[in-house]
């Protein structure tokens, strides 16, 4: 025999547990948020088997996989600027188990819609063909369902570039979301005002330059600035869709007696961000302080003189 050692078989390809990373090494970051992307729906099976769903279980939790659904894509979007603002480039790992989790919980709510319906596959086709919101809704999930079943590598290598154009639709299928949220919502948008704020802050913290998304100043104000536009889209939503008046919403986000208004929590969840970012990214910060000294003293200042 040979003094050369016998060659070890090489494993086999195949799929990636998720609790794992590209390596194959086990990732406590990945266990963590399969953990909580499976907690949401173990929570609406355990209210229901145990009767704290309400009088009408099956719409409850036809509207609570509806929100998660919503919730886990702005998550997934999410990772990009958590990945540049807090410095962590290991939040990527997550992105495409955050995508593949909100087009599960929306196949799990547009299942749940079909049993609503008694099974009946021809109802569940004229219902959605013959109310806007909920063709709005299942154009979504057809979105979302593209991009789930392209998520894999072998896609990402086999489409090339239009993988990333595919991919790119996330933006719009997330704003027909947030109307189909609106619409079937109706008058307590509260919690779609909600994530329309986040929405359009992550929108926002796309549109800055490059230097700017990291500096704790400008996402102070970008915190701010999202604050203001949920409360214009709220506003909007009252004057043009309900009989509401949308002056006494609008005077209902600025009192807080009653504690803070969707736009008021968009605007402190902003402000979060760039508090914890400060601590990470001092340097941003001095930078961003020095920007605004430099601005003000290149402010011609005109100096008193005497005797006049």
């Amino acid at each position: 025999m040979s003094g050369a050692r016998a060659a070890r078989p090489r494993s086999r390809p195949g799929l990636t547990p998720p609790w794992r990373d590209r390596q194959r090494r086990f990732s406590w970051l990945k266990t963590l948020v399969l953990a909580g992307a499976c907690l949401p729906a173990g929570s609406i099976v355990f209210w229901w088997t145990t009767g704290q769903l309400g009088a009408l279980p099956l719409n409850a939790a036809l509207h609570l996989s509806g929100i998660w659904t919503v919730r886990f894509v702005l998550l997934a979007l999410a990772v990009t600027p958590a990945r540049a603002v807090f410095d962590r480039s290991r939040v990527v790992l997550v992105r495409r188990m955050l995508g593949v989790t909100a087009m599960v919980y929306a196949l799990g709510h547009f299942s749940l819609f079909i049993v609503d319906q008694n099974f009946v596959l021809p109802t569940v086709a004229l219902e959605i063909v013959k109310r806007i919101y909920l063709t709005i809704g299942f154009t979504a999930l057809l979105g979302l369902v593209a991009l789930g079943t392209t998520s894999t590598d072998a896609m990402v290598r086999r489409m090339g570039r239009g993988w990333k154009r595919l991919h790119r639709l996330i933006y719009p299928i997330a704003v027909l979301m947030l109307t189909h949220h609106f619409l079937q919502a109706k008058v307590n948008v509260s919690t779609a005002v909600f994530a329309a704020g986040l929405f359009v802050w992550l929108m926002l913290w796309r549109a800055l330059p490059v230097r700017l998304r990291v500096r704790p100043v400008a996402l102070a104000g970008l915190g701010v600035l999202a604050g203001v536009l949920a409360a214009g889209i709220e506003f909007g939503w009252y004057g043009l869709a309900t009989r509401i008046d949308p002056w006494r919403v609008l005077m209902a986000d600025l009192d807080i007696s009653y504690g803070p208004r969707p736009a008021v929590w968009v605007g402190i969840a902003g402000l979060a961000v760039a508090l914890l970012a400060v601590p990470l990214r001092p340097g941003a910060m001095l930078a961003g302080w020095q920007g605004i000294n430099t601005t003000f003293r290149k402010i011609p200042l005109t100096r008193a003189r005497g005797g006049s």
